[in-house]
């Protein structure tokens, strides 16, 4: 794969620590304690730990309770990623060379697929934080509320929440390098891309969210079952869609400001900025309610969810904390070996969301039941007996 190693990525490889052409074949398995530093083992662990049990989780409620919600939700992040990533990692195979260079590289992990390019604890992120966050506002009633529109919304809030708390230190701990001289990464945001910090924490998660609630999601809560025929191509429009939405919803920015790195910026953060304001009034709206002891949907809840949303943020503090001695001596936004940090005050922002976002989940007072112990089945036979 040395004709497909670009200079820029054998340039973003050698700053991470390894070469772009030594860098193994399509599935490459490493000795996690040869790697960087430790902390990439336990970003791996926490992820791929996640994303199985998300998984395993998924199929059990399939199966008890005839509700494959979380099942296409996996599968579509997944089929998303496969769909957007491998261009990115190889613009020249893909033809779009010309234009759209090397955007990024990651570092390599333990498990690497695609000759040093893919880890597969980015595979296991997509999947794993679409569920964190689309689950969270599921509990609080915001699709059965408000609708599917306003309900993805606020998936891509929280997601957003979740992800930047992640964004802004893998720089920083050589997780990845973005190349910051490339102009569809501009305007930089200290040591992440704008447009990954409005796209890819909260746009991608609100596209995907929305195409999973329309043609999944919000039959199932009106009782409807689906053969197994019908949720694979189900599946397989909700990751097209969702990859066409990632382009469609950034337009404002990407045109207008098409000419203008700081039109660009701005553009980009008036769309985050929308985003906010009406995900913190529903969610907001929402948790009142539901501990006014008034719940006009059913109850649910998802208990994996809830703790491993925990274990996330835990992790992530401690690591947080592990790089911050490095963050305070830095100069110029830069560490003494190099590496850019990010900002430190929208982290703790985002961290005071997600952890807001979580309680939440914890102290809304509901009636009628123990929470999750419905599900649509059960409403639908209910609706019958009545």
């Amino acid at each position: 794969m040395t004709d497909l190693c670009s200079p820029t990525f054998a340039e973003l490889a050698t700053s991470l620590g390894f070469s772009c052409e030594e860098a193994g074949g399509l599935v490459e398995v490493r000795n996690p304690s040869a790697l960087e530093n430790w902390t990439l083992p336990v970003l791996e662990v926490t992820v791929v730990f996640g994303v199985v049990l998300a998984l395993v989780l998924a199929v059990v409620r399939l199966r008890r309770h005839g509700d494959p919600t979380n099942l296409v939700l996996w599968f579509g992040a997944t089929a998303y990623l496969f769909l957007i990533e491998p261009p990115l990692y190889f613009p020249a195979a893909f033809g779009i060379e010309e234009h759209v260079d090397t955007m990024f590289a990651h570092n390599v992990f333990t498990v690497e697929f695609l000759w040093g390019r893919l880890p597969l604890y980015i595979v296991a992120i997509y999947p794993l934080m679409a569920t964190l966050a689309f689950e969270i506002v599921r509990m609080l009633g915001v699709f059965r509320r408000y609708g599917v529109l306003v309900g993805a919304v606020c998936v891509g809030f929280v997601h957003h929440a979740f992800y930047e708390i992640f964004d802004h230190l893998g720089p920083q701990l050589r997780w990845w390098h973005w190349s910051v001289t490339n102009p569809v990464n501009q305007p930089m945001f200290d040591a992440v891309p704008l447009p990954s910090v409005v796209v890819f924490a909260a746009l991608w998660p609100m596209s995907l969210a929305l195409c999973v609630q329309f043609f999944v999601g919000r039959h199932v809560d009106r009782g409807r079952h689906f053969s197994g025929l019908e949720l694979v191509w189900r599946t397989v429009v909700i990751g097209l869609l969702a990859s066409l939405g990632t382009f469609v919803l950034p337009l404002p920015a990407t045109v207008l400001g098409m000419g203008s790195t700081t039109v660009r910026g701005v553009l980009y953060a008036v769309e985050l900025v929308v985003v906010t304001l009406v995900a913190s009034v529903v969610l907001v709206r929402r948790w009142v309610r539901l501990r006014r002891g008034e719940p006009d949907v059913p109850p649910y809840t998802n208990r994996f969810v809830q703790a491993y949303s925990v274990v996330y943020l835990c992790v992530m503090a401690f690591l947080w904390a592990a790089a911050l001695p490095d963050f305070l001596r830095a100069v110029d936004g830069v560490t003494s070996t190099g590496d850019p940090v990010g900002n430190l005050w929208y982290t703790l922002a985002c961290f005071v969301v997600a952890l807001l976002c979580v309680a939440a989940t914890f102290t809304a007072h509901r009636r009628g039941g123990e929470p999750g112990d419905r599900s649509p089945a059960h409403e639908r036979d209910a609706a019958h007996a009545g």
